[in-house]
């Protein structure tokens, strides 16, 4: 299928029912598609083809996400842009992407008059509604039709160039085409089932931009409804939940810890809740535990990347348990079983070789999720897929029922007195304490081992606990190698526009002035 015939599945089965709304607006599924229709149609006109590049930037909203789907039934190649990223960032995307449209925001006016000084090659500005001197949406696409237009569509054109996270260095652009991302919504639909006749309500609460645009495609697939709010703040959430019914939504974990923590000091009624799918960064499972004791098994973990996005495996709400019981620490930090349109094998990563069962290695995808490449660079795609295989950078094993763990990235990975120390690891144990919202766990530089597991805190509001007591609480689990040697507190973790601890960052400056391998 072709990404925009998942749309037009919902558009089939329930065209007057609310595809999109937010506090103040609504969408039904008719009025967006056929507001889309009039948008491909005003984008061929324009003469975009299927290697034409073309931006969105603005925040959550409807209008913007209808741009997306206009971009896809033109069969054009859709760039997401993050306008929580300084604008230098974008300028750099849209060059190095070849960007030549942009649909925006009005209230990113003064952004975009920034960039329209660096951006000679963009041609065409649009604004989403009045209030800039650029054509507006409403008008540039008044005098087009309704009707979708006739456009064949290659199952392996590509259809988004997304920059990765960012977190290691600066963004490749990863070429997902309608083969992967049919397969993405395909993965979705197999791990969150519903009954035939059940309401479906979407919460795109983190950027649209990302993972929450991504994931209510497999909602609005099954005509459902998928509820837009400005930030992935806990009461917008909460608020949402209960006003709208919200049967699924995807948070970072870090989105997750301050849900709960509000919930403590807040009524919500979250009933209506089936799933809650998180990914993006590491859980821990501490905070797993208490999630589920105060929301219900609703919980279901994702493991992706945008080489092979949401999601490689699925840790489904009902694996989170044994025989009736929560599951053991082990089942709860894996990333559940691989889904049927991949096939994951564990690697080593020195000779290539497939490993044994429990033993670590990196992770390695084949399949129809996986991208077509990263964007004019051929090298790095050769380095990254190869003989067919996605080398995802991350290692971990397979366990004898098939779960897939991870352990760390391979560039996180700290090597101490020539001991492998894997942060995710220590990361779980500090996780645990009561007074720890987040963490992250990095090699310092170190003239003896060459480097120091060093642990980097942020403390819930109000909470309290020293160094010394959470080195001693690592000791007395980890023992003395994987115990942090040093812990340093922020009052908050750096980290990407998409809420990813950038441990980049942290590494930039404890290596300041050494050799590092950052």
């Amino acid at each position: 299928m072709a990404i925009i015939d998942f749309f037009d599945r919902g558009w089939r089965i329930n065209p007057r029912g609310i595809a999109y709304r937010t506090e103040t607006q609504q969408w039904t599924f008719a009025q967006a598609g056929a507001q889309s229709c009039r948008i491909a149609h005003a984008l061929l006109a324009a003469g975009a083809r299927t290697d034409t590049k073309i931006a969105v930037l603005s925040p959550n909203d409807p209008l913007a996400w209808i741009c997306v789907l206009g971009i896809w039934r033109a069969a054009a190649t859709w760039v997401p842009l993050n306008p929580a990223h300084p604008v230098a960032d974008n300028v750099t995307l849209m060059d190095r992407f070849d960007v030549d449209t942009l649909f925006y925001a009005p209230s990113l006016a003064e952004q975009v008059e920034q960039m329209k000084q660096r951006l000679p090659r963009v041609t065409t500005w649009i604004a989403l509604a009045e209030g800039t001197d650029d054509p507006q949406l409403a008008d540039w696409i008044a005098d087009h039709p309704d009707t979708r237009p006739k456009v064949a569509y290659n199952l392996d054109d590509v259809v988004a160039i997304a920059p990765t996270g960012g977190t290691t260095g600066l963004p490749k652009g990863v070429m997902n085409t309608h083969r992967s991302f049919a397969a993405m919504i395909a993965h979705q639909m197999m791990a969150l089932t519903y009954p035939a006749d059940a309401e479906i309500v979407n919460l795109a609460a983190a950027p649209m931009t990302h993972t929450a645009g991504l994931f209510s495609l497999q909602a609005t697939a099954r005509g459902g409804s998928v509820v837009v709010v400005p930030a992935a703040t806990a009461d917008y959430i909460l608020d949402a939940v209960q006003k709208y019914g919200v049967t699924e939504l995807f948070l970072p974990p870090t989105v997750v810890y301050r849900l709960l923590e509000r919930l403590d000091q807040r009524e919500a009624d979250t009933s209506s809740l089936r799933y809650l799918m998180y990914a993006a960064a590491p859980m821990s499972t501490q905070k797993l535990r208490r999630g589920i004791e105060r929301l219900g098994p609703i919980f279901i973990e994702c493991y992706g990347q945008m080489e092979a996005p949401i999601g490689i495996s699925f840790l489904r709400p009902d694996e989170h348990f044994i025989d009736g019981a929560l599951a053991p620490d082990t089942r709860l930090a894996s990333c559940g079983r691989p889904y049927p349109l991949v096939t994951v094998a564990i690697k080593d990563p020195s000779t290539g070789e497939e490993v044994a069962a429990g033993d670590t290695g990196e992770v390695c995808v084949r399949g129809a999720l996986v991208m077509k490449g990263y964007y004019k660079d051929p090298e790095r795609t050769a380095e990254t897929i190869i003989d067919g295989w996605l080398h995802t950078g991350d290692l971990g094993h397979l366990d004898e029922q098939g779960y897939l763990h991870l352990t760390d990235r391979r560039k996180d990975m700290i090597i101490s007195g020539g001991f492998n120390v894997y942060p995710g690891e220590v990361e779980q144990v500090i996780w645990e304490h009561p007074a720890v919202r987040d963490c992250a766990v990095v090699g310092a530089p170190h003239e003896d081992w060459g480097e120091a597991v060093t642990a980097v805190v942020e403390l819930n509001d109000d909470a309290h606990v020293d160094a010394t007591e959470l080195i001693a609480l690592c000791r007395s689990r980890l023992g003395p190698i994987r115990t942090p040697k040093q812990v340093l507190f922020l009052e908050q973790l750096p980290r990407s526009a998409n809420g990813k601890v950038l441990k980049k960052a942290i590494r930039e400056q404890l290596w300041a002035g050494h050799e590092t391998k950052i």
